[in-house]
């Protein structure tokens, strides 16, 4: 007879307290609306027509590609959440999903993702997601992040390809305009992140992740908070000046640009601690609206070029 080994053997299987809520909550929701809507710009910008069917097949194959990155980062970064009180509430470090269910279920969404969009609209798009997840979850998470303070520089790049995706999947090529709002967001990522990075400099810290203010101080990060500002504005202005949008989308520019400029020139002044912490939470703030207002503009662009030949017709 064989002895049976309870120390081998669990007998008691552990049964998943994870709800649907948590599985949303690992692709990071707010995250992925931002990437539907900077694709669905890049897609609307695309010349040519494109079925109906197969924009929503697009922009939700890069929706769900941004969420299986989300998971894989969680899944991967379980010790660091536990650490930080930004991230503490995840579903990993709440113990309400394992990090080997996370990985499972962020690398099925990321082949299924990938699949359905190389399959149903073309393969120069489904290799571009691949390459988004590949250089997100690899490059950045596992590779960048823990390791140099250029980590939000360099990761960057897989936020601000989501614009390139989705005109690959309307044109089967790159081209200069993607490559365009690509410039935008990756500059507008550093002074985003470093802004956030600063008033969450102790919890980066008790994770030890070297983000730039725990690695240069904080105000090396307020000058190259500043820097990247300025290029920002200028980049953003590109589209206007090469005459790719109208005067409307060139003022909102410079307008929301002046915006962040005042409050990148106000954290780099305010150097005492209450008032940093106020100026780099105004910045943090405003930034995400300046994305938002900058892409709207550029789809309200596009939309009246549609419509403006059928109101000239009637």
């Amino acid at each position: 007879m064989s002895v049976l080994d309870h120390n081998a053997v669990d007998i008691n299987p552990r049964i998943s307290e994870a709800e649907v809520g948590d599985y949303i909550a690992l692709l990071k929701p707010r995250v992925m609306s931002l990437v539907i809507f900077t694709a669905l710009v890049g897609m609307a910008m695309a010349p040519g027509h494109f079925h109906w069917v197969l924009a929503i097949t697009s922009l939700l194959c890069i929706a769900v590609g941004a969420g299986a990155s989300g998971a894989l980062n969680m899944a991967l970064e379980g010790d660091i959440d536990s650490k930080m009180s930004r991230t503490a509430n995840r579903p990993i470090p709440r113990g309400r999903i394992t990090r080997g269910e996370a990985m499972a279920f962020g690398l099925t969404l990321s082949f299924f993702s990938v699949m359905t969009l190389g399959i149903l609209v073309n393969w120069i798009a489904g290799a571009l997601l691949a390459f988004t997840i590949f250089f997100y979850v690899v490059i950045y998470t596992m590779g960048l992040k823990r390791w140099t303070a250029q980590n939000i520089v360099i990761g960057g790049a897989a936020g601000a390809l989501p614009p390139v995706v989705a005109w690959a999947a309307v044109t089967g090529t790159v081209d200069v305009e993607p490559l365009l709002l690509f410039a935008i967001i990756f500059f507008w990522t550093p002074p985003h992140f470093w802004a956030l990075a600063l008033f969450r400099s102790d919890d980066y810290a008790r994770a030890g992740i070297p983000m730039l203010p725990n690695v240069a101080g904080p105000d090396a990060t307020r000058l190259q908070i500043l820097l990247y500002t300025i290029v920002l504005i200028a980049v953003a202005a590109v589209p206007w000046a090469l005459g790719y949008f109208d005067a409307v989308y060139g003022v909102v520019s410079l307008i929301l640009g002046a915006g962040m400029l005042v409050l990148a020139i106000n954290v780099y002044m305010r150097r005492e601690r209450s008032q940093s912490l106020r100026a780099t939470r105004k910045l943090f703030a405003f930034s995400i609206l300046y994305l938002f207002a900058l892409f709207a503009t550029l789809l309200a662009e596009v939309v009246f070029r549609a419509l403006a030949p059928m109101a000239g017709g009637a």
